[in-house]
């Protein structure tokens, strides 16, 4: 097993940018999300000048539980990908992955002006990858029993299928424009 060091490189890319992000003052913020988010319409409009938008929206996050939920599911799955696919093809996997995702939403939602952004695709393809290659495993998890959280050995596909199922309510909120203004 090798140090998964792409795995740690996106996770700490990904906390840095957000570590910036909350530095900014809201107005300069919202720039920065319009700017380098995936806006829909304005990507189908000019795919020459945003086609860039398709990698930068996945290093931005929409908050401190978006930033920590999916960093800390790429933590727990990433490191697996990595050490089956080996460094560089995992970076080119997870790209791709994120990038599928944009296009898709940028795809069923066309004329939407709202900026879609975070790792959520990308980490939906990891996780994805995760069940096929390793389809029987188990994973530790903190699960609530009479308030209490308790550390319990469970099958990677429940845990999977919970942040399916966070992720769906997360961007069914985006759509009501619940979650600020933005898709994630």
């Amino acid at each position: 097993r090798r140090f998964p060091l792409v795995n740690w490189v996106l996770i700490i890319a990904n906390a840095l940018i957000f570590w910036y992000e909350t530095r900014l003052s809201s107005g300069t913020l919202r720039g920065l999300v319009e700017t380098w988010g995936v806006i829909p319409a304005e990507f189908h409009a000019s795919l020459y000048t945003e086609w860039q938008t398709l990698f930068s929206a996945m290093f931005l996050h929409g908050g401190w539980f978006h930033l920590l939920s999916n960093m800390w599911v790429l933590f727990i799955f990433g490191d697996n990908i990595e050490d089956r696919l080996g460094g560089f093809n995992y970076l080119i996997f997870y790209l791709l992955c994120g990038l599928a995702a944009a296009l898709l939403q940028a795809y069923v939602l066309p004329a939407s002006r709202l900026p879609m952004i975070g790792a959520s695709g990308a980490i939906a393809g990891v996780l994805g990858a995760f069940l096929i290659f390793f389809p029987r495993a188990r994973v530790a998890s903190l699960v609530p029993i009479l308030f209490i959280f308790t550390l319990v050995e469970i099958p990677a596909v429940i845990f999977l299928a919970f942040w399916f199922v966070s992720q769906l309510f997360s961007g069914l909120m985006s759509l009501e424009g619940a979650s600020g203004g933005v898709a994630w």
